[in-house]
């Protein structure tokens, strides 16, 4: 259960990239230290927000064993994440009216850290309600970040018109960057926002649940 300061916040993970360079395919689906890679990060992030959603394109039964909303990109032509942010803002305001926020996290990513929502939150109210973006060995993650949803209609309008750079947009809304440390794990630093984009970084995801365990719980 989220916290009183994050309950009215709508979790997004944003699952509707091409998997290229995995070789195609739905990779977030693929089975990682007993459950899927998607499932990894929904059960890590369902308990730091009110309410959780896909962002998907194609057949939404797919992922029927989650159990939650999938909700598509507006655009056709596979508009990157920026598409996925807005049909999570859009989400948002029609489905949780208390929601001003929505936190994104990439179905790619299943180390995200257990107390995410409340530092992007912490961040972004220190800065007048800023997009809160996560960074970690000095790199900005910006599909792993906190977004107002009364951005809806400006970022409508630059999908529309072309946008696709997710840093260049956020940049010129006012975004604040929320440093994370990397973490332990056996003796071995890793990046806490490592993401899982080839079939090599899929095997050292494997290794590396190995060695978390069940708890999943990065230190």
């Amino acid at each position: 259960m989220a916290d009183p300061d994050t309950e009215t916040i709508v979790g997004v993970v944003l699952a509707g990239g091409r998997s290229r360079r995995m070789g195609g395919g739905d990779k977030s689906l693929r089975a990682l230290g007993g459950r899927t890679m998607l499932a990894h990060v929904v059960v890590s992030l369902v308990p730091q927000v009110g309410r959780m959603i896909i962002n998907a394109n194609g057949d939404a039964t797919r992922f029927d064993a989650l159990g939650l909303p999938v909700v598509a990109d507006a655009a056709q032509d596979f508009a990157g994440p920026l598409a996925g942010i807005l049909a999570g803002m859009r989400w948002a305001a029609a489905e949780v009216p208390p929601a001003r926020r929505i936190v994104t996290v990439p179905a790619d990513a299943p180390f995200i850290p257990p107390d995410l929502v409340t530092r992007l939150l912490a961040a972004s109210d220190a800065a007048g309600g800023a997009i809160a973006v996560a960074q970690s060995a000095g790199v900005l993650h910006h599909a792993t970040a906190l977004w107002p949803v009364a951005l809806a209609e400006v970022l409508a309008s630059a999908v529309d018109q072309g946008e696709r750079e997710v840093g260049s947009w956020a940049a010129r809304q006012g975004s604040v960057a929320v440093p994370f440390d990397l973490v332990r794990i056996d003796g071995q630093t890793v990046d806490p926002f490592f993401n899982v984009n080839t079939p090599d970084d899929f095997l050292e995801a494997a290794r590396l649940m190995q060695l978390v365990g069940p708890s999943k719980r990065l230190a």
